[in-house]
């Protein structure tokens, strides 16, 4: 299952090493992940429903699902697709029950900082690499490695300069990574923030549970840069092993070198879906064909077209009625639909295949910043549920600010900009910066540009319901 070949990605595989996963011993990388290390010895089935024990599998790939949840070396629930492996680690299938032994003890650390940066994708990133030019930074990401979504993104950027457009996602991954580092920003990797509470500054209880580390970090402001999470779609047989979220295709196939499998189905032409079929392609995988339930794709023109000269057909006014196979994805269902959006009889297709990508759009992971009492609010066009913010980037919770997917689902380079906007005013609040309002100002500037045109219709009316919302509720009482 894994990749050999590549034409832009090198997989420099680490030390080989081995592991248990239920008794059998299993060759690993160092490096990989143990969700990513069991696929490329052909497992996956990761967990099980608790009520009918149906199978479950590799979802989501960044810790945002229950799919993957396993006991390693004793410690039940752990996040397998977030986790890296090691040598001699005992893997086993989660009983679901409590440990009948006293939970390892725990060692507890005290931390402050001016500005705690939670999640290491482009927005925090970018928020934390603004801000520490003015302020002490500690970034916190419950990933292996920083870089978010840019990790496994092969792609070039559109845009301008100064977000890195003509550099694929994993180069500006690194580059930002090697700036975080060179600026001595303080990093807590694999480390989860479980909970907000406060006294007179803000506070997070974080835990790395691996290491059984437990962490009180204060600090004077808090940027939340936690993204987004995978949209569902309902069908039958949408929770058999092989149906992925796109992302976790990505994670799977470009950031550790393994296959979902040999030929797959995309639901969903936007441009994430039209991208991952070129990604598919490119690792020699087989892509029967991309659904798309709108008249029309989403994505732009030149992935479409891209997509097309390889091969693969995009059908239009279809959707998926069922995925099958006695214990992962062994082929689909998909049909036409009408001007109702109900399924046409009579036009069914049966589509062979062994795994599913579901590229229908994305989810603000709002849970943690709605635990500080910011004002959160439903807005359809922001992609659902999100934090009222001003065009600082503030919420309505003094000293709490948002950036990125979490914020608004755009592109990365729009939330590249609003880490910037996030991380200089957080900075600016606790000290005034000399050059504060032609700096922001610029930035505004930029992001305005970004969303012009019709792809940046939607989220630019996104981010007026949000600012119009925030007003009223903040009315003379606006966090500036």
């Amino acid at each position: 299952m894994r990749i050999k070949e590549h034409p832009i990605l090198e997989f420099k595989r680490g030390k080989e090493i081995y592991f248990y996963y239920n008794g059998k011993k299993l060759k690993a990388y160092e490096g990989e992940t143990i969700a990513s290390a069991l696929h490329a010895n052909g497992i996956k089935i990761l967990s099980k429903s608790a009520k009918l024990a149906r199978p479950r599998g590799f979802f989501c790939g960044i810790g945002k699902c229950s799919s993957c949840l396993m006991k390693v070396n004793g410690i039940p629930n752990v996040r397998t697709c977030i986790t890296l492996v090691k040598e001699g680690m005992v893997v086993e299938d989660d009983d679901k029950d409590l440990p009948s032994k006293e939970y390892p003890p725990c060692s507890h650390k005290k931390m402050k900082c001016d500005i705690a940066v939670v999640g290491g994708g482009p927005a925090g990133l970018s928020a934390a690499l603004e801000a520490s030019e003015h302020a002490d930074v500690l970034l916190i990401d419950e990933n292996p490695r920083l870089g978010g979504q840019l990790i496994k993104q092969t792609h070039k950027f559109f845009g301008s300069e100064n977000e890195r457009a003509g550099t694929r996602g994993i180069k500006i991954a690194e580059e930002l990574e090697e700036e975080v580092k060179n600026r001595g920003i303080r990093v807590l990797l694999n480390t989860s923030v479980i909970g907000y509470y406060e006294r007179e500054n803000h506070f997070l209880a974080c835990v790395n549970k691996m290491a059984g580390k437990v962490y009180e970090i204060e600090a004077k402001k808090i940027i939340f840069a936690t993204g987004a999470q995978e949209n569902m779609l309902i069908f039958e047989g949408n929770d058999l092993p092989g149906v992925y979220g796109a992302g976790g295709v990505q994670t799977l196939m470009n950031v550790y070198g393994v296959k979902p499998g040999e030929r797959g189905l995309i639901i969903g032409a936007g441009n994430v879906g039209l991208i991952l079929a070129y990604q598919l392609l490119q690792a020699s995988v087989n892509v029967a064909c991309i659904v798309e339930a709108m008249p029309k794709i989403g994505g732009y023109f030149v992935h479409a077209a891209k997509i097309r000269r390889c091969g693969v057909p995009i059908y239009t006014r279809h959707s998926i009625k069922k995925a099958y196979g006695d214990g992962s994805v062994e082929g689909a269902i998909i049909a036409k639909l009408d001007e109702k959006w109900n399924f046409i009889e009579g036009s069914e297709m049966d589509i062979e295949c062994d795994f599913i990508c579901l590229a229908v759009g994305l989810i603000p992971s709002i849970r943690l910043v709605a635990q500080t009492g910011a004002e959160i609010s439903y807005i359809n066009e922001a992609g659902g549920w999100v934090a009222l913010h001003n065009e600082y980037m503030e919420t309505t919770k003094e000293g709490i600010y948002v950036a990125g997917d979490l914020a608004n689902i755009e592109e990365a380079s729009t939330a590249m900009i609003e880490g910037k906007i996030a991380g200089l005013h957080a900075a600016h609040s606790i000290k005034q910066i000399v050059g504060f309002e032609s700096k922001i100002k610029k930035y505004m500037e930029e992001l305005e540009i970004f969303r012009q045109g019709y792809f940046g219709a939607r989220p630019k009316k996104a981010k007026e319901e949000i600012r119009r919302r925030y007003y009223e509720k903040m009315g003379d009482r606006r966090n500036s």
